[in-house]
């Protein structure tokens, strides 16, 4: 049985070191203009020590006007460098890659936070969003490059384009909120086009041998199961694509669409002939058992979120005990802090439902 303590071998020679990546968690830990705060950098790295073979960021806008949410690291400006610097240099001094997660909230950015309209491919009455010209959708795209080249500068690994949860790549990706009529809207090529001239940018100005990954999501925000195995199947054929992430929301779940249910959510994307570029999966993840029947469906390595913020040493832990089981939620803002929360994240925790108690330890 499998519980991910083989290496993970990618196209261009970089290794993950055993099959366990930390999932790119929101976590509003670091400073107001997007530097990297000690309770971020200390929460990462304490990931990195607990065995995760590749431990990547939270989201990282890569322009102001793309931040999703207060505390959000940065990753468009000089001033950023170093705080990524430093990350990455620890994480990598752990043994596991250092991996940063480019993002842009798109509709997403609350208004209040950016100072003005959110962007969104097209006009969006309900969040108040505003087309994004044809020269703005270009510098959106030249801004995730330049968010790649920081990143490289900084001394990441790679990096990993957020085209998922309804963001802006995924909000181009999506017919409901893509309605755009020039060439970044209408067919599923041209709603995939600026996902794919990032891809390039970063391939091209970074070079093969910077891991790239793109994580994407089935099914909400208006995505369809077929169009998101297709634009996995665009990837894949790029060339330049190292690892898919896909996001399920519940890796062990059915379809939504009634006419795919006839296997898995998860078994349509491991099905998918992906020559040589690593596919890794999240959703619902949370124990040693669960984690062995992802890796032996055709999975290489598993993004691991929920789990990872109960026990910074999941992966060390399950390696070492097929039968591991997480400790029961609701848990104590104690038991957080222990585990390298910082009192701004476990109060953002108490978003999840069930996840912190609220009363004190006695």
């Amino acid at each position: 049985m499998d519980t991910g303590s083989k290496k993970v071998e990618f196209a261009n020679g970089k290794t993950m070191k055993n099959g366990f990546m930390l999932a790119p968690l929101t976590n509003c830990q670091s400073n107001d203009d997007g530097t990297l705060s000690d309770d971020e950098f200390n929460w990462l790295v304490k990931r990195a020590e607990g065995g995760f073979g590749l431990t990547m960021t939270c989201a990282a806008h890569v322009q102001k006007a793309g931040q999703g949410f207060p505390g959000q690291l940065g990753i468009f400006s000089d001033i950023h460098l170093g705080g990524h610097r430093k990350l990455a240099s620890a994480i990598k001094d752990r043994g596991s890659l250092a991996i940063a997660q480019l993002h842009h909230a798109g509709m997403r950015s609350p208004a209040e936070l950016i100072g003005h309209q959110p962007l969104c491919p097209s006009s969006d009455e309900e969040t108040g969003s505003r087309a994004l010209t044809n020269s703005e959708v270009r510098q959106l795209r030249d801004d995730f490059v330049r968010a790649a080249q920081l990143a490289k500068k900084a001394g990441y690994d790679g990096v990993e384009v957020h085209g998922a949860h309804g963001y802006v790549v995924c909000q181009f990706l999506s017919e409901l909120y893509n309605r755009r009529e020039d060439e970044y809207g209408g067919s599923l090529e041209n709603r995939q086009r600026l996902l794919v001239e990032i891809v390039d940018g970063i391939n091209q100005s970074c070079g093969s041998d910077f891991l790239l990954g793109v994580r994407l999501s089935p099914e909400r925000f208006g995505i369809r199961l077929a169009e998101a195995i297709d634009t996995c199947k665009v990837m894949i054929d790029s060339g330049k694509v190292h690892f898919l992430d896909i996001s399920l929301w519940d890796s062990f779940k059915l379809p939504a669409e009634e006419d795919h249910q006839g296997k898995s959510l998860l078994a349509h994307f491991a099905d998918v002939d992906r020559k040589n570029v690593k596919l890794t999966v999240a959703g619902k993840i949370t124990n040693a058992m669960e984690v062995a029947e992802i890796l032996n469906s055709n999975v290489d390595f598993v993004t691991i979120g929920r789990s990872a913020i109960l026990h910074h040493d999941f992966a060390n832990r399950v390696m070492a005990d097929e039968t591991f089981q997480p400790i029961a939620t609701p848990v104590t803002p104690e038991h957080l802090a222990e585990e390298g929360l910082s009192p701004t994240f476990i109060q953002y925790m108490g978003n999840w439902k069930g996840f912190v108690s609220t009363t004190e330890a006695g």
